[in-house]
This record gives structure tokens, sequence and C-alpha cells, in this order.
């Protein structure tokens, strides 16, 4: 009889009865189910990270053909708004869309599409949507971009340049946004215009492409950032 029995399966004695599994197979049986679930998540981890990898564009480089399938989609919406296309506003947006503007209003798609009805509202004169980034989770679509859009009002006409998100859902095939979300950046409305401030920051806030940020100021600008701060 093994006098230790805490001992490693390799250390102890190889005495085994006929029709009795080794210690060394024994220890592996009871603890194979252990192993199955290492490798499972090992696997599952690897597919989870690749269903999130993103694709982005970068200026000059060939256009990945999530961000093509996205930007075609994204033209599409662009072109519709401004002709008053209702057909095609159904196809891009699903029933349960939903859209959240740059000054908060929440509208369903049923609002929006009666929206291009409205000859009282304002008239839609362009709209850019350029699309920098697509994350993929399944049927599951996160688009991303910068857009440039410009109405007429009542008073003028106006221009707004922001970044957008847009939610798409994938079904039978076919892609359909589900919810839309603008941030407005730069405000160009005529006669609204602020005169630029220096900002106190080395390096002011800004929008590749987009808004370059205020200038900075003087003393932010000549300062060296590798001047250790007094003591």
């Amino acid at each position: 009889m093994d006098e230790n029995p805490h001992r490693w399966p390799s250390e102890r004695a190889n005495v085994y009865h006929e029709g009795e599994a080794s210690p060394e197979v024994d220890w592996y049986m009871r603890h194979k189910e252990f192993w199955f679930a290492v490798v499972v998540s090992m696997l599952c981890g690897a597919g989870l990270a690749s269903a999130q990898q993103a694709e982005s564009a970068a200026p000059g480089q060939t256009q990945p053909p999530e961000i093509k399938e996205f930007q075609g989609l994204e033209d599409q919406w662009s072109s519709a708004l401004v002709k008053d296309d209702q057909y095609t506003m159904e196809f891009l947006l699903s029933p349960l869309y939903v859209d959240i503007s740059s000054t908060g209003d929440v509208t369903t798609r049923n609002q929006q599409i009666a929206g291009l009805f409205d000859k009282g509202g304002t008239q839609p004169l362009s709209l850019q949507q350029r699309v920098v980034t697509v994350r993929t989770f399944g049927d599951t679509a996160v688009v991303s971009g910068t857009y440039i859009e410009k109405w007429r009002t009542g008073s003028g006409v106006k221009e707004e340049r922001g970044i957008f998100t847009h939610v798409y859902n994938r079904s039978r095939m076919h892609w359909a946004c589900v919810n839309a979300q603008r941030t407005a950046v730069v405000d160009l409305t005529p006669g609204k215009q602020k005169a630029s401030k220096k900002s106190d920051a080395p390096e002011p806030f800004h929008i590749p492409l987009l808004y370059q940020g205020a200038q900075p100021s003087q003393s932010a600008a000549g300062q060296n950032p590798n001047t250790p701060p007094p003591n």
C-alpha cells in the first residue's frame, strides 16, 4: 500500500490490479472535463476577438470591403434625403429605427419619412456622410463617421458639421439601420459664427478632416512640453 496517498500520480508506486486503470490514467480521466473547458474557452475567445475586429479607412489607402459596403448605404441615404425618396428611405431604415438628432430630438422611421413631405419645415439641400470605422458583431454593425449637412430655413441656409454613429442590423442578407445619433461639432450658420478664440491647450481638440480646433495661445504654443514643471 502506498504510504503517502497525497503524492503526485507519477510519483506513486506503479502497483494496480487487473482491470484497474493506472493512477496516471485515472488522474487524467477525472480532469478531462477541466481541460476540455479550457480548450473551448480559448477557441471562443479567439472567435470573439475576430468578430469584434474593427475596420477603418485611412486616406490614400484602399477601402476595406466593410467600409466600401456601408459607404454605399450612406450615400444612398444622403441622396434619398435630399431627393425626398420615400422608397429608398424605407429600404434603408428598419421599422424599429430610432433617430437622435444633434439637438436631442428623437424620431421614428415613420416620422422621418413623413418629414420628407413637410414643405413647411426645413428643406435639406445636401448631406455628405463619410464612413470612418465599421465594427461588426455577427448580424450587427456599428458604423461611425463624419457628416456635413446643409438645409434651408426661413432665415436662410444653415450648415452643420459633426460626427455620427449608425447601428445596422442584418436580416435576410440586407442591412437596415435601427439607430442613428449625431453630434454637432461646428455650426456654420451665417451671422452666428463666433470669433475664433485662442485655446490655452498646447494641442486643442480637433477632429481629423472635419474640424481643426481653435489656434493655441502664444503662451501655450511657445511652451516647451519637455520643460519640467517648476519646483
